[in-house]
């Protein structure tokens, strides 16, 4: 049987600080490619609604022109 001796259980807790630490730093790297990935999205997001917004508006303007040229279809048909 082994006998656990202070060294011993010092190079074990230095290997766990060690794994800790490394633990730790991908963390901190999912969490910042976490974020980047959050901070496209909303972008995205943002360039949706201005699409959305910007066909909005040409619906409308269409939708005068035809009026103007009275081809505008009957309800119905």
């Amino acid at each position: 049987m082994t006998e656990v001796t202070n060294e011993l259980l010092y190079e074990v807790l230095k290997a766990i600080q060690t794994r800790l630490g490394n633990m730790e730093h991908a963390q901190r790297e999912a969490a910042a490619r976490l974020s980047a990935i959050q901070t496209h999205l909303m972008a995205v997001e943002k360039d949706a609604a201005n699409i959305y917004e910007s066909m909005g508006a040409l619906e409308m303007r269409l939708h005068r022109v035809e009026q103007r040229l009275d081809i505008v279809p009957e309800p119905g048909q």
